[in-house]
């Protein structure tokens, strides 16, 4: 298992939609004991939060965020943590949303700077 989550900021490697999160976004992670929590905001998005499980490299999580345009959203994602090259940690996203249609797939990782 890679090392933990817990108070490591992550952004995404590539905008969405209008309207989901974006190169702006920056996602504040939180874990203990298999319990794994986020807050996010910037972009499109106002406020979001995240909670869910890790089971060794693996988090699956149920999302809420408010949208700049005041809208709510909400769905479910499972990602893979791995180690980049240079020691990061990454994100390997399969999300859907139970608020609307649609699905994808999307990467976080931690910023250079």
């Amino acid at each position: 298992m890679t090392r933990s989550l817990d108070g490591l900021v992550f952004v995404p490697v590539a905008d969405q939609a209008p309207g989901q999160v974006g190169r702006q976004t920056r996602f504040a992670y939180h874990e203990r004991d298999g319990l794994v929590w986020a807050d996010y905001q910037g972009g499109d998005v106002v406020k979001g939060h995240l909670i869910g499980t890790r089971e060794d490299d693996t988090v699956a999580f149920r999302y809420v965020q408010l949208r700049v345009d005041g809208t709510t959203a909400s769905g479910r994602c499972t990602s893979l943590v791995t180690v980049l090259a240079d020691g990061r940690l990454r994100l390997e996203e399969s999300w859907s949303w139970e608020s609307q249609e649609g699905s994808g797939t999307s990467a976080v990782e931690e910023p250079l700077d």
